[in-house]
């Protein structure tokens, strides 16, 4: 019987000699290789399709793993020196310029050379190997535009390889503060990459050293309340290099910038300065904050009470006053209406009831307190069922009933309806528009006239 066979068989198991110490390590030890090796790749197992699956997930080391922290820091500094030497440097875009010219297919168009793809190829030949990556058909076929004689704009494509090795320089230049190594910069990193970009930039020359710290933070906020919309605190370097707002602050090498330039770059030193000068103007009681009573004056000092209130009840306050990083994300909104961040951090101050839209309700809560101030200021008060069917018919919702923030966004009206609910002074600019575009047009042929 079955039962019978088993028990006698561990009967005598039970009457074998125990294995000494040593012949159990060595059977361990057996176990040890055999299973390493397995893993290791040494011995073929029926079923491979473990080989095929990719790691995906490295854990960082934690703080107190000092030497991985310093081996991976040091890992990603060889990485980015290889990566920085097969850039090609001033040198090697001479001679590719050079090599440009000297193969130019006639006839030319005007005074811009040209190149056929035949030549096109024998330059990538002849440039060198850090050039190969730029010398494919693709890249041919991206800039070819209508010419007789399927040729390219050799100065267009000068621009274009000029362009890729900048991105990649700023990239890696990004990289270098990118603590976490992840791909993202948090704002001390950020911080830290503008304020040693500084002494760069010769249209910053005139800013004290006292003032840095304030045009730092002035610059880094524009980063983050575009880019960083969620709030988690930190941006992707490729949403950095992606957005304008890095070209906007290299523009300040430019020592011959114009003052026009200059006055509508958020990263200029007059606009750092005119932002600081606003805030310390409003801040009468000289404590480094602002009130809500101080921010009333904001502009043109129409902004309704009903919407500060919201600022203060929504946005980072302390002791219920406002500091200066607060302050830039509330003039970085206002100053561009038009933007879907912007938009949205309106929005969320005038969606009371946090739904996620607003409704007849909404509009009729802020819209009152315009009402209110027209009537301060002697004005005839309109109606509200007029402002709120114009608003409904600018940003035609897919619900006739409530608007959300995409709504908005995408009827392009966003900062028209915003004004309208927020600023009387905005507000009585889309009442008179038509008679403000009359007298703009009468102003313009009278200049014409003369």
């Amino acid at each position: 019987m079955e039962w019978e066979r088993r028990l006698r068989a561990r009967l005598a198991a039970r009457r074998a000699p125990k294995k000494s110490e040593q012949e159990l390590k060595d059977e361990e030890m057996e176990l040890f290789t055999k299973y390493y090796m397995e893993w290791k790749g040494g011995k073929k197992t029926d079923n491979m399709s473990y080989a095929n699956i990719p790691r995906f997930y490295y854990r960082l080391p934690a703080e107190d793993e000092v030497l991985l922290q310093k081996l991976r820091e040091e890992s990603r500094a060889v990485f980015l020196q290889r990566k920085s030497r097969e850039l090609l440097d001033n040198e090697e875009l001479q001679n590719l310029w050079f090599l440009l010219d000297k193969h130019q297919t006639s006839p030319m168009i005007g005074e811009e050379a040209m190149i056929n793809y035949e030549n096109f190829l024998k330059v990538g030949e002849k440039a060198g190997p850090k050039c190969k990556q730029f010398f494919t058909a693709k890249i041919f076929a991206k800039l070819l535009h209508n010419d007789a004689y399927g040729r390219i704009s050799i100065m267009q494509f000068f621009n274009y390889v000029m362009r890729k090795v900048w991105l990649h320089q700023t990239r890696i230049g990004l990289s270098l503060y990118d603590v976490a190594g992840q791909g993202y910069l948090r704002e001390s990193d950020l911080e830290n990459y503008i304020l040693e970009l500084i002494p760069t930039l010769p249209q910053l020359d005139g800013l004290e050293k006292s003032f840095y710290s304030f045009y730092v933070c002035t610059a880094v906020r524009k980063f983050f309340f575009f880019l960083d919309p969620l709030r988690t605190g930190k941006i992707k370097i490729q949403d950095i290099l992606a957005c304008s707002f890095l070209d906007d602050l290299l523009e300040l090498r430019d020592e011959e910038l114009s003052k026009e330039s200059q006055e509508t770059n958020w990263f200029s030193a007059p606009s750092a300065l005119r932002v600081y000068g606003q805030y310390l103007n409003l801040d009468k009681d000289h404590n480094g904050m602002l009130s809500k009573e101080e921010l009333s004056r904001y502009g043109t000092g129409t902004l309704t009470n009903i919407f500060l209130d919201r600022v203060f009840q929504e946005c980072l306050t302390y002791d219920g006053e406002m500091d200066y990083k607060t302050y830039l994300d509330f003039v970085l909104a206002l100053e561009n209406r038009k933007e879907p961040a912007a938009l949205q951090y309106i929005f969320k101050l005038l969606d009371i009831e946090n739904k996620g839209h607003l409704n007849v309700f909404s509009l009729n809560y802020f819209f009152r307190a315009i009402q209110e101030q027209m009537k301060i200021h002697g004005q005839e008060p309109v109606s509200f069922q007029d402002v709120k069917d114009e608003i409904f018919d600018m940003v035609k919702p897919k619900d006739p009933y409530k608007i959300s923030l995409q709504d908005l966004i995408n009827s392009s009206q966003g900062d028209t309806v915003t004004s309208i609910l927020i600023d009387l002074n905005g507000f009585w600019t889309y009442e008179n528009r038509e008679v403000l575009v009359a007298s703009d047009n009468d102003s313009a042929a009278d200049a014409d006239d003369t």
